[in-house]
């Protein structure tokens, strides 16, 4: 997830192209934290300018993030919070805001006769263009779009005129189950056909992505299997377990276990709701334990491999980590995680892989927690201190992609000028 692949040729060269060679050294030795090509100089003899030393950044072109605002400050996680990531973990998931947002729902049948949910918001296909920038939006796992951390990506997107999709996994959030299956940590299939149909409907428009937690392991997985083919213009993942063996061993280590009874009872709820599509099923199912798991490990021993295809959920977990995945990734890629985050290890994360892809960029907060990220101007209650950086990216690649596309459109159509002008010349003149 083999040799990093050939960068894109509307990717890569328009990174390095903010990475002035004569910049490298004084890059390097001022920024230890930094590997490969030097970090963005700015205009004339303006000083190196790098994100703040309290985030770890790394990747060949980490540089253009120092044009980012929010990454010029230190990263201050909220004071009462930040003591404990899984204080910060949990007051998050209860106590962070959840804006009202109106949405509008389409359910999409899958080719093996199964159903997502697409959330849109309503009345955006009046309110915005047609060729408005699309992004798509991947809960984590049993996640949705009633999730507070996607309510508020989801705002900030549309108020910079994006229009936005959650894609609910089978029997998140309400979306139906319509058959004996639900989803997987590597199971890009839905995500694919979702994809297609969001560039289908909307052709004119740039697509992009943003997936947290498990719903980033998918989202980088499918961007490795895509490779140069991804016809998305870039994505974001956020807080992704990276190495599921190690986020397996980790789970259930002290209070971790908290987390890992949390969302296996989510998923228990989620099973039951369709629990007659399961009866009678033959092979290797152990119905029995999936509906009664006290730990995720016992819902995907029972269920989840099964379903997908694995000898175990050993074989699972060490087949459907997304680290793998980094080293064939040929868009724009940002990868956002928390050094404390108890259910996405920090040791999991593949540092060199990222560093090694021109396509790449990582930044590690030192703190955070797990979808936490109770810090900057909106803390406590208002939208992770993420939310302004992801939006920041996003319109960085889209306006590159747009200028790139433009710049395209007229060399090609300086060329057809220049080889049909003889042409014209000998109609004129006869």
């Amino acid at each position: 997830m083999a040799a990093p692949p050939t960068p894109s040729p509307l990717v890569a060269p328009r990174l390095r192209s903010l990475v002035p060679s004569a910049a490298a050294a004084a890059a390097m030795s001022s920024n230890p934290s930094s590997s490969g090509p030097a970090p963005w100089s700015g205009r004339g003899e303006q000083p190196l300018v790098l994100p703040h030393a309290s985030l770890e950044v790394a990747g060949a072109r980490c540089g253009l993030l120092a044009g980012f605002d929010s990454l010029r400050r230190p990263y201050r996680a909220f004071p009462a919070l930040a003591s404990n990531r899984h204080v910060e973990t949990i007051f998050a998931a209860f106590a962070r805001s959840l804006p009202a947002v109106a949405l509008r729902r389409e359910c999409l049948r899958t080719p093996d006769d199964g159903a997502v949910a697409l959330d849109w918001v309503s009345g955006d296909d009046r309110a915005l263009p047609r060729d408005a920038p699309v992004l798509i939006l991947l809960p984590g796992l049993t996640g949705g779009s009633d999730d507070t951390y996607v309510r508020h990506m989801l705002l900030r997107a549309r108020s910079k005129g994006w229009r936005v999709v959650v894609f609910n996994s089978r029997g998140c959030a309400g979306s139906p189950v319509t058959t004996a299956k639900f989803y997987s940590a590597s199971f890009t299939g839905d995500l694919r056909q979702v994809v297609d149909h969001v560039l289908e409907r909307y052709p004119q428009s740039n697509i992009y992505a943003v997936g947290w937690s498990l719903g980033a392991n998918i989202l980088v997985r499918y961007l490795g299997e895509e490779t140069d083919k991804c016809v998305l213009s870039g994505a974001v993942s956020l807080c992704n377990p990276f190495n599921l063996v190690i986020a397996d061993e980790d789970f259930h280590k002290g209070f971790n276990n908290v987390y890992d009874r949390a969302l296996a009872k989510a998923l228990r709820n989620i099973f039951k709701k369709h629990a007659l599509l399961f009866e009678g099923l033959e092979g290797e199912y152990n119905i029995s334990k999936a509906a009664n798991a006290r730990s995720v490990r016992d819902f995907d021993e029972g269920l989840t491999r099964v379903s997908f295809g694995f000898k175990s959920v050993d074989d699972y977990y060490s087949n459907s980590s997304s680290s793998d995945s980094i080293k064939n990734v040929s868009i724009p890629l940002l990868c956002i995680q928390a050094d404390n985050d108890p259910i996405a290890p920090s040791r999991g994360i593949p540092r060199e892989d990222i560093k090694a892809n021109p396509n790449c960029l990582l930044i590690v907060t030192p703190q955070g927690g797990h979808l936490g990220w109770v810090a900057g101007e909106d803390a406590p209650f208002g939208c992770p201190w993420t939310d302004p950086i992801i939006m920041e990216f996003l319109e960085y690649v889209h306006n590159e992609k747009n200028s790139s596309t433009k710049d395209r459109i007229s060399y090609e159509q300086q060329s057809v000028t220049q080889t049909s002008s003889p042409d014209v010349s000998v109609h004129v003149q006869r």
